[in-house]
C-alpha cells in the first residue's frame, strides 16, 4: 500500500530533524573547554551570547574568593593568584597562593608599548591554569604598576596601561574601569604593611602587636608604621598620615614613598646620572669612586647603557663613596622618630643584599643590624682596592643602604627581621592590596 505524499513529506521532516539533532549534540560533545581557547580571549568582547558581568555583590558571594594582581615593577611584572576562604564576620583566610615573575618590567616598552601583551598574556595564562573556570567571569583583575611606570613621561605611561586594559577587556576575568593604574607610592606601602601585619596575626585582633615595614624597590622606597605616640600624629606632615578600615577595624598609619631613592635609581644618582635624562653631550659616561679603582665596565638602566669607571680617590673608598651617597641623601629623608623603638620587616633589596653579603640564608631569612651593612659596606669598599670582587656596585650599595636607614632614624644597634615569605606567603605589598580592592567591592 503506497503512503499519501503529504505523509511521505512528514516522514523525510522528522528524519532531517533527528539528523540535525544529532549532529548539534555531536558537536556540543567535542567542542574544546574555554581555558583550552586563544590568548585573547574573543568571548568576552561583548559579542552577542557572550557572559554577562557579575554585579560587586555576586563577586564575593561564595565561599572561597579568587582575585588576581598583577605587581608591574621597574625590573618586573609578577602575577600573584589569591585563593580566600571567606568567615562570616572575620578576616578571611589565604587557603592558597600562586606566584609567577617574567622580566623586564613594563618600562622597558615604553618606546614600543604593544610589546607589552606578550608578557601580559604569558602570566594571564597562569591565572586560567589556577582559577576554575566556573569562577572566572567573576574574579577580580588587577594590576598595580610602580615606580618605574611612576619615572615615565605621563604619556608613555599611559600608552603602556591602555595595552594593559586592552588584554585585560578580553580576558574571562572582572576587570573594571580601575582595574589598571599606577599605585601611588604611599598606597604601596600601606597594601605592603596589610600583607605583613596580615600574615603575623597583627590584623587578627589586639593581641598581637603590628609591626612596621620598610621596603626598598627598584625606583622607590617606602617606610610604613602604626604609630603609638601621639605626637608623631601631630608633628609628621599631613600626607604621611593616613587611615582605613580593614576587616571592621579602623587603621592609622605613618606611611612614606620615597621616589626616585629605590636602589636602582639611588645608585645612578651617587654615579652622578640624572634619572630619565640623557648626559650632557649625550655622553653616557660615569666616573665615581664607589667603585673599583681600575674598575671599567657596563651597566643598563632605564633603557640607558651607561659605562661606568672607577677613579682614584686620596682617601679609602668606604669615606670617598659615603661622602657620595650623604651629599645625594642630603635633606631628602625625614626621620621617622618612634619607629626606631618598633619592631620592623625589611623587604627586596633589604633582603638581596643581605643574602649576596652571606649575612641570612637565601630561603629561610634571617635578621640583621644596621651595623651589619655598615661594617660590610667598610670591608666591602675597602677591599676593592686589592680586588674588584664579583659584584661592582655591591660598594655602592650598602653604603647607601646602611646611609638610608640612618636618615630614617634607626640606630646602628637596630634589628630588622628579613624574609621573602611569611607562612610561605610571599611578603609584597600584593596580598593587602587584593584585601583592599575585594573591600571596596563589598562596599559596593
Amino acid at each position: 500500500m503506497r503512503l499519501p505524499k503529504l505523509a511521505s513529506v512528514f516522514v523525510f521532516l522528522g528524519c532531517l530533524a533527528a539528523y540535525l539533532m544529532f549532529v548539534k549534540r555531536h558537536y556540543d560533545g567535542v567542542r574544546p573547554a574555554i581555558s583550552k581557547i586563544p590568548p585573547h580571549f574573543p568571548h568576552r568582547l561583548g559579542l552577542s551570547g557572550s557572559p554577562k558581568r557579575p554585579t560587586s555583590s555576586e563577586v564575593v558571594s561564595g565561599r572561597f574568593q579568587y582575585g588576581v594582581m598583577f605587581d608591574a615593577g621597574s625590573t618586573g611584572t609578577r602575577i600573584h593568584v589569591f585563593k580566600f576562604q571567606l568567615e562570616d564576620n572575620e578576616a578571611p583566610k589565604l587557603a592558597h597562593e600562586t606566584f609567577r615573575a617574567i622580566k623586564p618590567g613594563l618600562s622597558a616598552y615604553a618606546d614600543d608599548p604593544e610589546k607589552c601583551k606578550e608578557g601580559i598574556l604569558e602570566l594571564l595564562a597562569v591565572a586560567q591554569g589556577s582559577i576554575p573556570s566556573s569562577v572566572w567571569s567573576s574574579t577580580p583583575l588587577v594590576l598595580k604598576a610602580t615606580a618605574g611606570l611612576r619615572l615615565l613621561p605621563g604619556e608613555k605611561a599611559t600608552h603602556l596601561l591602555d595595552r594593559v586594559r586592552e588584554v585585560f577587556g578580553e580576558s574571562p576575568f572582572l576587570s573594571r574601569g580601575d582595574s589598571v593604574s599606577i599605585m601611588d607610592g604611599t598606597n604601596e606601602g600601606i597594601s605592603a604593611w596589610i600583607t605583613v601585619n596580615f600574615l603575623t596575626g597583627g590584623l587578627h585582633g589586639s593581641d598581637t602587636p603590628t609591626v612596621g615595614m620598610l621596603d626598598l624597590g627598584g625606583g622607590s622606597t617606602q617606610i610604613t608604621f602604626s604609630p603609638q605616640d601621639e605626637k608623631t600624629i601631630q608633628t609628621s606632615p599631613i600626607n604621611y598620615i593616613t587611615s582605613f578600615q580593614m576587616f571592621n577595624s579602623t587603621h592609622t598609619l605613618y606611611s612614606h614613598s620615597y621616589l626616585g631613592l629605590g636602589l636602582m635609581s639611588a645608585r645612578l644618582a651617587v654615579l652622578g646620572g640624572i634619572e630619565g635624562q640623557p648626559l650632557e653631550g649625550s655622553s653616557t659616561e660615569l666616573v665615581s669612586p664607589c667603585l673599583a679603582p681600575e674598575y671599567s665596565g657596563q651597566w643598563e638602566h632605564a633603557e640607558v647603557l651607561y659605562t661606568v669607571k672607577g677613579q682614584k680617590a686620596g682617601e679609602p673608598i668606604y669615606e670617598s663613596c659615603l661622602r657620595k651617597v650623604e651629599k645625594m641623601l642630603y635633606r631628602k629623608v625625614k626621620n621617622a622618630g618612634e619607629a626606631k623603638d618598633m619592631e620592623f620587616y625589611a623587604f627586596s633589596y633589604y633582603y638581596d643584599r643581605a643574602v649576596d653579603l652571606g649575612a641570612i640564608d637565601e630561603e629561610t631569612g634571617g635578621t640583621i643590624k644596621v651595623s651589619d651593612y655598615i661594617d660590610a659596606a667598610k670591608r666591602v669598599c675597602n677591599g676593592m682596592a686589592v680586588t674588584p670582587g664579583e659584584n661592582p656596585f655591591l660598594c655602592l650599595d650598602l653604603t647607601y643602604i646602611s646611609g638610608m636607614l640612618q636618615e630614617l632614624g634607626f640606630p646602628k644597634d637596630k634589628v630588622f627581621k628579613l624574609a621573602r615569605k611569611i607562612d610561605e606567603v610571599e611578603t609584597s605589598w600584593a596580598l593587602g592590596a587584593t584585601f583592599h580592592y575585594i573591600e571596596s567591592l563589598r562596599s559596593q
